[in-house]
């Protein structure tokens, strides 16, 4: 069994067939899904589906992009949230300089924020960084109450970056993009990470993998990456299945 590590099912192409997005996935051998909240104004939603659906979790968080138009939502209000018996983590948080979207200080301020109310629940945290590698790893560097885990979800960054991450005892999730045929110094990168922090994702409705480019992408379509990442680290789909499966639980250990 796969699990999909990160997608966003409240979104509309998926929402509005949530029973057959689900169903698809199921077929394609992908029995966990986390449904991932972007803004507050989503929580109750990502936690409805996982309420109604087998095998399905949910986030609480503040997406970098949306921190600009959430500057209540503190640290306080992401621990009352994360109380749901079907919430497993807090995010997607982080930082964008890519697209700048929300003024990087709102974007240092939420994602401080999440890191503490990760740390009170003792939730992994969800990161999204891009562009912003530097002060991503001083923020989850900052001393705090309590024990920090997490995931660097989608990654794209640097060998360094990761080795920081790992190092930190962060997880790494790989969407579909490893399989992009741009995408060499990532499979690189993908290629030598440690087994035991390994997981992998899709991101859907987003990034799509080879060979359904173009394509609104699904849960399903985390068999293609699994597929890709299998070959490319010389292990059978099994093996990897089992792998960030097992990987998947280690983290989330709420989801059991």
């Amino acid at each position: 069994m796969l699990i999909d590590s990160h997608c966003h099912l409240n979104y509309a192409s998926l929402g509005d067939d949530v029973p057959g997005v689900l169903a698809r996935a199921r077929a394609a051998g992908v029995g966990g899904f986390l449904a991932i909240s972007c803004r507050q104004n989503e929580w109750d939603g990502v936690i409805a589906l996982a309420d109604t659906h087998p095998g399905v979790w949910a986030t609480v968080g503040i997406h970098p992009h949306e921190a600009d138009t959430h500057p209540d939502t503190d640290a306080a209000t992401l621990i009352a949230a994360a109380a749901h018996p079907r919430v497993v983590g807090i995010g997607e948080t982080g930082l964008d300089y890519y697209y700048d979207k929300s003024d990087r200080d709102r974007q240092k301020a939420s994602f401080r924020s999440h890191i503490i109310a990760a740390r009170a629940c003792g939730l992994p945290l969800i990161v999204h960084t891009r562009d912003a590698e530097a002060d991503t790893l001083a923020l989850l560097q900052e001393p705090g109450e309590g024990t920090l885990t997490g995931v660097i979800h989608c990654f794209t960054a640097s060998q360094a970056f990761a080795d920081a991450a790992l190092a930190l005892g962060f997880y790494i999730s790989l969407s579909g993009i490893v399989t992009f045929k741009n995408a060499r110094d990532l499979a690189e990168t993908a290629r030598g990470l440690p087994a035991d922090r390994l997981l992998i994702e899709t991101d859907s409705p987003y990034l799509a993998p080879v060979p359904m480019r173009g394509k609104t992408c699904e849960p399903a379509f985390v068999a293609h990456t699994a597929r890709f990442l299998s070959a490319l680290r010389g292990v059978s789909e099994a093996e990897l299945a089992a792998t960030t499966t097992a990987n998947f639980h280690a983290l989330f250990t709420k989801a059991a």
